[in-house]
């Protein structure tokens, strides 16, 4: 049997009254007697009214919803994003339809038609690693929809973005192992498409060419589907392990690499930092209870969510065309523990 939610023309005609004295009630219009008003809000609520969502946006012309895509929601780092997200959102009115690419430029497009044909009012969002084609987005930011990207931008979409510093962060990671006398440091990173990997690349150089040492391109690896396919960060990890000179510490340039690689090290048996110094980015709070506990580059995820929701619902509201837009850049933690500090300690 069809379920069918309550109406007000159902409350209307069980009390008697018209539907038009119905709706003003429900408004609080003053037009309305205060005990008409609980009249018909307590049969309402007896009757689990709700109020019909596409009426009121064909109303109102708003549907007090936005959209989210991240490339995996199981992520510790885009669960936490979302839980920012949705802290501002249900605080201000809105719900939050939540959906997840996978690395996927084909199934990224079929969300982004979806949530259009949903008419959301706003979209947040973190590219996929094989999106290399902004053109759709260029369109929807053009026809007006109001769009905030965070983490993985795309830099010529003028609005709003919020990112980690990823360059600080990876110059502080490498700059760390070098201090802890390791030398020949590799790194796996996500795909070379993504303006993270950029960023993060770019701190990785730096802090190299700071402590004089030559790039190395033999020691840099692409994941191309960020560490969603398992084979991909095997392979990168067993051409460093192969190579003549193979490394002596890896700085991985994101959370599910991080992850996948500790783990084939641990059953090749390498061990950490004595065979091989490891840090890399890695938003749970697990990563303390690894043995040996792992360093890592820890993203302010819930933070980065307020704020591109934040964002996203003053570019929704505003009364006015908005040409000025944000660059919010928030620094991460980096936390040192014993599979990057040589000699090993607590």
């Amino acid at each position: 049997m069809k379920f069918e939610a309550a109406t007000i023309k159902d409350i209307a005609k069980a009390l008697g009254l018209s539907t038009s004295t119905v709706s003003r009630a429900l408004r609080d219009s003053y037009e309305i007697s205060e005990a008409t008003k609980k009249k018909i809000r307590d049969y309402a609520a007896a009757i689990n009214y709700r109020p019909n969502p596409v009426a009121l946006s064909l109303k109102e012309k708003r549907t007090l919803s936005i959209g989210v895509v991240v490339s995996e929601i199981a992520n510790t780092f885009f669960s936490q994003v979302i839980n920012g997200i949705e802290s501002i959102a249900y605080k201000n009115g809105y719900n939050v339809i939540i959906t997840q690419s996978k690395e996927s430029v084909e199934r990224e497009q079929m969300i982004l038609d979806y949530l259009v044909s949903r008419s959301v009012d706003g979209l947040i969002i973190s590219v996929s690693a094989e999106t290399n084609d902004f053109s759709n987005l260029e369109q929807l930011h053009k026809k007006g929809l109001p769009i905030v990207f965070f983490d993985r931008v795309v830099e010529g979409i003028h609005t709003h973005k919020v990112i980690t510093d990823n360059f600080t962060g990876v110059y502080r990671a490498t700059g760390h192992l070098l201090e802890n006398e390791f030398k020949r440091i590799a790194v796996i990173a996500n795909n070379a498409n993504l303006s993270i990997t950029r960023d993060r690349l770019a701190g990785y150089m730096k802090a190299l060419e700071d402590h004089a040492i030559p790039v190395d391109e033999s020691l840099i690896k692409y994941c191309d589907h960020g560490g969603l396919l398992v084979e991909e960060v095997e392979q990168a990890v067993e051409a460093l392990l192969m190579a003549k000179k193979k490394p002596d510490a890896l700085v991985l340039l994101a959370d599910k690499i991080t992850t996948e690689t500790f783990s084939i090290l641990k059953k090749k048996g390498i061990n950490m930092p004595g065979d091989m110094g490891v840090i890399g980015f890695n938003n749970s709070k697990y990563t303390s209870l690894f043995d040996p506990a792992l360093s890592v580059i820890s993203q302010p995820a819930f933070e980065m969510g307020t704020k591109a929701a934040s964002l996203l619902l003053n570019l929704i509201e505003s009364k006015r065309t908005v040409t000025e837009y944000k660059l919010e850049s928030l620094p991460p933690d980096i936390i040192i523990r014993k599979s990057s500090r040589f000699p090993m300690g607590d």
